[in-house]
This record gives C-alpha cells, sequence and structure tokens, in this order.
C-alpha cells in the first residue's frame, strides 16, 4: 500500500473510532441522566403538588418513565387525592377552598420538562403535561371567610417550592374526555351532576416570585379554555332529551358559546300526555346559537355563582303543546310558578344583567276534544331584551324589576310589541305587561279560533289592539282596546258523520245579527273599551292567564257579553219552541193523512 494511501487510511480510523467513543460517552451520559433524573422528578412532582397545595394534596404513581432526549416523562396509574384531616386544620386556619379534587387516570404524559435547566437553574419548566380519560371528582363547599377573596391561592404556592425551585411553569395543561362529577354540598340532599368528554386546558401556569401577584391570571393561570361536544343527557323524569352540540368557554374574556341547544321529547305529541298520564304541556326547544360575554369565571368556581354581563340567543324556536282530551291534575297548584318566580327557586345564584332575543320562534297548539282539532298560535321571528335577570337578593334590593321588551309577529303577520315587568321581590308573583298588536287580516286567526273556539273567521281586518294589565297569583286586572272593522263569523261543530267541521248556519246569522259588532269604533263612532277583572284557578299557567285575560277583552270588544248572550239564548229558545210547535204541527197532520188514507182504504173495501 503506498505511503499516502496508508496515511489516510489510519486518519479514517482514528476518526471513526473518536465518533464512536463521542457516541458511546454521550450515550451513557445520557442514560446517566435519564435514570439519575426519574428519582430527581418524581420526588419533585410528589413535594412540588404537596408544598404548593399546603399539603393539602398528595399525588401517587406506580411507575415515571423518562427520555432525556425528548425531554418527556411518563407517569402510570396517576392519583391526585386531598388530605380531609389536613383540610379541617385549613377550614379552622380559615386557609380552606372551596372545592375539593380527586383526580385518577391510567396514565399522564409529561413533556419536555428541560432537565438540564431543571438541574442548572432550578427551574422546573414543563411544556405540556397531558391528562389522558381522567375521572375528576369535585365536591363544593361555600365557605363564608372565602367571601370576596381575589382569583389566587391564599397564600403564594412560591413560599413553599423556593427552597428546591426559583421557577416552576407549565405552557399547557390538557384535561381530554374527561369524566366530570360535581357535588354540590350546600344543600341538605347532596346533588350530583355528572358529564362525560369534557376537554379543559389550563394556559401558562407560572409559580414564581411574581406571579401571584400579577392580576391578570386567574389562580396562577393565564387562560382556562372549556370545550365539549355531542353532549347528551336524559331529564330525571325520562321524558325529554338534553342535546349540546358543542360547547367553548375561554375564561379571559369571559366568554361562552353554545352550538345547537336542543330539549327534545322523547314521545311524539299525542302520546306525550298519555305517557305522563294527564294533560301535561310538551316542550320542543332548540337553540343554535347561545352566547354569554364577561362570566366571572372565579366566581363560579368558588361560589357556583353565575355573575354574566350579556346573553345572545338566537335562530330557534320554542314549541309547546298540550292534548286537553286527558285529564287534568286540577289539585296541582301552580301558584308560584310564573317565569320569574321560578328564577327565584334557582338554588344557584344568578345575574344575567342583559339577555338578548333574535329571531325565535314560539308557538303554543292545543288538542281540542270538542272538535277533534288542533289549534295553533304562534309568535315569529321574536326579537328583544330582557334585563335585570337575577336571584341575588343584594341586587334585588337595589333592582328590584326585571323587565322585558319585546317585538314579535303574531302567526306571521301582525307585528306585536311587548313589555313585562317583574316584581323579583314580590310575595305573591307581582307583575304587568302591556302591549300593541296592529294591522292584520283577522282570518289568519282562524288557526285558533276554529279548532279551540269552533268560530270561523269570515272575514274582518285589525286596526289596533292595545291592552295594559296587572296580573299575580291569584289573576288580572286591565284593559283591551281593539280597533277592527267588517268583522263576520260563523259558527262551528264537528260532524263526526262528516269527519270535520261543519257550519251552524242559523246559530252564525242570529251571532252576526244580534251579537257581534261588526266594526269597532261604531258607525255612532262610539269606540267600546274592555274592563276585565280576570281570576286565575290555581292549576292554569302562565300563558293561560295572558291568553284567557286578553281572549276576554277582546270577546267584550266584539260585542259578546253577557246580555247579548242572553239576548241570543231567548231567540234560540224562541226558535227552538217555534220549531218543536212546528214539528208537532208537521206530526199531527202526517198523523191525520195516514188516519184518511186508512180510512178510504177501508171504505174501498
Amino acid at each position: 500500500m503506498p505511503a499516502t494511501k496508508k496515511r489516510r487510511f489510519t486518519i479514517f480510523k482514528w476518526v471513526g473510532v473518536s465518533l464512536l467513543i463521542l457516541f458511546a460517552v454521550l450515550a451513557g451520559i445520557a442514560w446517566f441522566l435519564n435514570v439519575k433524573s426519574r428519582p430527581l422528578l418524581t420526588q419533585q412532582i410528589k413535594t412540588l403538588l404537596y408544598n404548593s397545595t399546603d399539603s393539602l394534596y398528595t399525588i401517587t404513581f406506580t411507575k415515571v418513565s423518562t427520555n432525556i432526549f425528548t425531554g418527556s416523562a411518563t407517569l402510570q396509574d396517576v392519583k391526585i387525592t386531598a388530605d380531609t384531616t389536613r383540610y379541617n386544620q385549613l377550614v379552622a386556619l380559615k386557609r380552606a377552598p372551596n372545592n375539593l379534587y380527586t383526580v385518577s387516570l391510567k396514565k399522564l404524559a409529561v413533556k419536555h420538562f428541560h432537565p438540564i435547566t431543571l438541574y442548572r437553574e432550578k427551574k422546573l419548566q414543563i411544556d405540556e403535561i397531558l391528562f389522558d380519560n381522567p375521572e375528576v371528582y369535585m365536591v363544593n363547599r361555600q365557605l363564608d371567610f372565602n367571601e370576596n377573596r381575589a382569583p389566587k391561592p391564599i397564600k403564594s404556592p412560591y413560599t413553599f417550592i423556593s427552597k428546591s425551585l426559583k421557577e416552576f411553569s407549565i405552557k399547557k395543561i390538557l384535561f381530554r374526555d374527561a369524566s366530570f362529577n360535581y357535588v354540590n354540598k350546600n344543600v341538605n340532599k347532596f346533588d350530583i351532576f355528572s358529564i362525560d368528554d369534557f376537554n379543559i386546558t389550563l394556559v401558562d401556569l407560572l409559580v414564581d416570585s411574581t406571579s401571584f401577584e400579577d392580576s391578570t391570571r386567574i389562580y396562577l393561570l393565564k387562560d382556562v379554555l372549556l370545550n365539549l361536544k355531542n353532549y347528551d343527557y336524559a331529564t330525571p323524569d325520562s321524558m325529554y332529551n338534553i342535546k349540546l352540540n358543542q360547547l367553548d368557554f375561554t375564561a379571559s374574556t369571559g366568554k361562552l358559546s353554545v352550538n345547537k341547544f336542543a330539549l327534545e321529547p322523547k314521545y311524539d305529541e299525542m302520546k306525550f300526555g298519555k305517557v305522563a298520564g294527564y294533560s301535561k304541556d310538551r316542550f320542543n326547544i332548540l337553540m343554535n346559537d347561545i352566547a354569554l360575554n364577561g362570566i366571572n369565571l372565579p366566581l363560579y368556581i368558588s361560589k357556583q355563582e353565575l355573575r354574566a354581563k350579556e346573553m345572545d340567543i338566537a335562530n330557534g324556536y320554542i314549541t309547546v303543546f298540550n292534548d286537553n282530551s286527558l285529564p287534568n291534575r286540577e289539585k296541582e297548584s301552580r301558584i308560584g310558578k310564573y317565569p320569574h318566580q321560578l328564577l327565584q327557586n334557582i338554588p344557584a345564584p344568578v345575574l344575567i344583567d342583559k339577555i338578548k332575543l333574535k329571531d325565535i320562534d314560539i308557538s303554543y297548539a292545543v288538542y281540542n276534544e270538542e272538535s277533534q282539532q288542533r289549534g295553533r298560535i304562534s309568535f315569529e321571528h321574536t326579537a328583544g331584551e330582557i334585563s335585570n335577570v337575577t336571584n341575588i337578593e343584594n341586587v334585588k334590593a337595589k333592582k328590584p324589576v326585571m323587565q322585558a321588551d319585546l317585538s314579535t309577529y303574531l302567526l306571521g303577520q301582525g307585528k306585536l310589541d311587548l313589555n313585562f315587568k317583574f316584581d323579583l321581590v314580590s310575595r305573591v308573583g307581582d307583575f304587568s305587561y302591556s302591549g300593541i298588536l296592529q294591522n292584520f287580516n283577522a282570518r289568519v286567526l282562524n288557526q285558533i279560533t276554529k279548532p279551540l273556539g269552533l268560530v270561523r273567521i269570515n272575514r274582518g281586518n285589525v286596526n289596533r289592539l292595545r291592552f295594559n294589565f296587572k296580573a299575580d297569583d291569584f289573576g288580572s286586572k286591565g284593559n283591551v282596546d281593539f280597533s277592527y272593522f267588517d268583522l263576520s263569523v260563523a259558527l262551528m261543530k264537528n260532524d263526526p258523520e262528516k269527519d270535520h267541521l261543519v257550519t251552524r248556519g242559523l246559530l252564525s246569522i242570529l251571532a252576526n245579527a244580534l251579537i257581534i259588532n261588526s266594526e269597532n269604533p261604531g258607525p255612532d263612532g262610539k269606540f267600546i273599551s274592555a274592563t276585565v277583572d280576570y281570576h286565575r284557578p290555581q292549576n292554569t299557567s302562565f300563558f293561560n292567564l295572558i291568553w284567557k285575560s286578553l281572549f276576554i277583552g277582546i270577546k267584550h270588544s266584539v260585542g259578546i257579553t253577557e246580555e247579548k248572550q242572553r239576548v241570543m239564548k231567548a231567540h234560540i229558545d224562541n226558535f227552538k219552541a217555534m220549531k218543536a210547535s212546528h214539528d208537532l204541527r208537521k206530526k199531527k197532520r202526517l198523523e191525520r193523512r195516514k188516519q184518511r188514507e186508512r180510512q178510504l182504504k177501508k171504505d174501498q173495501l
């Protein structure tokens, strides 16, 4: 071999050997650090959690695996539990939190924990911790000494870790597909709420000498993100399913968005009441877009108190159906169940400054046994604003009225403007309601007057319907001003042979001639204003009260008064007497004719 080639071979040989030696040294160092980091990381995690939670929580796991090249670790069979003895001590010291947690899962993944930085700078910096399919058990007990405390630990966790660490930070903590159970211990009978497939992301946790005083952080976090998809829950009475397509919440903005919330009945309209066993309202609700803005997350976490600046509800519908051919629960009182009274009965404190509605369709339908048809009234494209929605005592003391200003279209045609004022502190459910309905063809009301009232409106035009009522648990009092012209009606009855409603000709003629005012104001220019004093049956609903009050006022305005009804009854009685006399004379003539025919046949024989 030439000398030059020999020298080149010797150089390559030593370079290769040197690289192999260097690789072996690096591999040995990596193996050493990898093995040595396990007990250190294990101890750091356990000590960190224990110290930073004021000795309240401990973490256990069966095994920890680390990888020095990727800076990752995996903990097996993880369980985070609270020490109840220590919790009672913290209660006595007035340092205990309102919530206690238990978290368990098969595997916890730690990604990129930067061991060199931990060794050299005493900074445990982790890019991500993943809790995959954890089971989270949360118990809430509201403690008086936690009232009005800032959204941060009572004492800085840095004081507990400063001897061993200068900083502890995690960029992201992910709870993926979590099973979440919430127990409310603030009531006599513990309520348990469960939810599955829940995702939580905790953003930028930082424990150092400055983070405790950072007012932009929530419990030392920069943000909290919540996500829930395809939630399906059966109501306790087994009559409905609650469905939710997607929920997202961002704590830094206080915004919660819900896509497609639905309350779906499990049975069709005619079967629902039969399953319930009585005439029961059947609700079907879908809201495609719901958003809450300005939610105070720390307040909700500590006290389950929901406070939000604004709630937007858009693009949806509410349909209600009742089969009145079924028996009523006459003994079941609905006193105390107006909307503002039900709000006061919600166990959790609620304050929403403003609720905005947009493009909501509301309909109410009833199956009438006499007509064997459905009557339906609808309020379409409903929009407006509801303010001061609350059940919090100190808020009600300052602002005792919840107000709703709404606009809608009756049966998709007549524009109806409504105002409600609900007294939030009244013991008898005081509220008032007023409205104006303008310019629509009265024939559209046949959707409800024919099946429910057995009255068909042949023609008629409404200029304006104005009403103003004050109401409480026991009834309503107010005025109805109904301005219309060219009104004509027909009275109907069910004909079993023809299987549909037919016109009662003579009664219709009498009704139009003797009872119905074809216009208001009348030909003499006199306007009929109706004064209503309606006494509410205890088993009737909020909507029934409003409908009945208006119906009484409308009946009076069109001339259906007790006096006119007595006149019409007298005419009907006279007509029946005349008809009976006519039928009797006809019968006698027929008998005389038959008698003559029999006599003629006898004479011929």
